[in-house]
């Protein structure tokens, strides 16, 4: 037959009265033990690291529809008509010809009478940096 002990003694077969190598309280003053509400900061952190997610996926959608617009604008200027060697720095206008052609230029649109694509500027690697373009 099992000795009967009150609620608040704490006694293991092993050890017996072991309430003071406890490393929580046993006596009925002991502080409550009591769970953390991890579902509601779970939910905050997921919340919050979604968010900068998108921010980042958005950043980086804007980053690659601008190097796409430059890349097509570089491959532009590069197929079109024209018989110099572009100077780093130099200011250059692309026009399209009446026969559909392309033709870059140093000619101002002010001063040809031809449809002006856009403006462009070579930079030192070698890349068409757009200064005006025209909806075409």
């Amino acid at each position: 037959m099992k000795k009967e002990r009150p609620d608040n003694i704490v006694f293991s077969e092993e050890q017996g009265y072991n309430a003071s190598i406890l490393p929580y309280g046993t006596n009925l003053g002991a502080p409550m033990i009591k769970m953390d509400d991890v579902v509601s900061w779970k939910s905050r952190g997921i919340s919050t690291v979604n968010k900068e997610f998108e921010n980042k996926f958005i950043e980086l959608k804007q980053q690659y529809q601008k190097l796409m617009e430059e890349y097509e604008w570089n491959e532009l200027v590069y197929n079109s008509k024209f018989s110099f060697e572009p100077v780093i720095g130099e200011i250059y206008h692309l026009y399209r010809s009446t026969d559909g052609t392309n033709i870059l230029s140093l000619i101002g649109p002010n001063e040809w009478n031809k449809e002006h694509i856009g403006t462009f500027r070579l930079n030192s690697d070698k890349k068409w940096i757009v200064l005006n373009q025209n909806e075409f």
